[in-house]
């Protein structure tokens, strides 16, 4: 396998060159990041960056992602991870219109911090920001529960009981509750789903990559049988 000197020696460009690119790449994903609140950024994106400089060797891109990774996790601690976009389930009737079938199967990536949870709750994480994670929980924990997919209306009537509704628009914790939803799907902890049936479009929620990784999925898990066994305690010493 070839290193990544060997590899850098293919391209006609010189070192500052490539630690320019190297580091465009990194100053990008940091603030795209930050600017819209985690949403995955398309390698599509990364890409432009480099070719519209002026480069058109064709691995060049590639190369300088991997770099920008390397350095992303030695120098900032963060894991440069690649979600590929799933399609949404079959499970139901009817064709799709305005589903998320209909989007490329593009790559894209997320940023996340390799700190120890404890060191990232001291020193890292935002706590304005952690009404946005109580809901992420909340949400993909209703989804769980509900088989992992589930209609609009089904999904809303749950967030109703627990005091979200969806036509608030002025929720002092989450401003418009729709949109709020809507920042899920961008994040891609859910994709939606419009499908044609016999009585009208029925939108499906579904949970999507970020929820389905194994780190979120099995705290989810956990923290869902936390709550039933409570529940069944409770019961029987009633």
């Amino acid at each position: 396998m070839a290193t990544s000197s060997e590899v850098f020696s293919q391209f006609d460009i010189s070192e500052h060159e490539k630690d320019k690119l190297v580091g465009e790449v990194i100053r990008y994903i940091l603030f795209k990041t930050e600017q819209s609140s985690g949403c995955p950024i398309k390698r599509d994106e990364l890409t432009l960056l480099i070719t519209s400089k002026g480069y058109r060797q064709r691995n060049l891109p590639a190369f300088v992602i991997n770099e920008a990774k390397s350095k992303l996790s030695s120098i900032f601690g963060y894991e440069m991870r690649e979600l590929q976009r799933s399609r949404p389930s079959a499970a139901n009737p009817g064709r799709a219109s305005q589903s998320q079938q209909s989007v490329s199967d593009a790559k894209s990536y997320i940023i996340t911090s390799q700190l120890p949870a404890d060191i990232y709750r001291k020193f890292v994480e935002d706590k304005s920001l952690s009404h946005m994670t109580g809901l992420t929980f909340v949400v993909v924990g209703i989804i769980h529960l509900g088989g992992g997919k589930m209609t609009e209306e089904n999904l809303w009537h749950h967030l109703r009981r627990l005091g979200l509704n969806e036509n608030e628009e002025n929720d002092p914790n989450f401003g418009n509750a729709k949109l709020a939803l809507e920042a899920l799907v961008q994040q891609r902890y859910l994709q939606r789903e419009k499908v044609n049936g016999p009585d009208g479009n029925t939108i499906y929620y579904e949970l999507a990559e970020r929820a389905l990784d194994a780190d979120v999925y099995d705290k989810i898990k956990e923290y869902v049988t936390q709550i039933v066994q409570k529940d069944v305690t409770s019961m029987e010493a009633d």
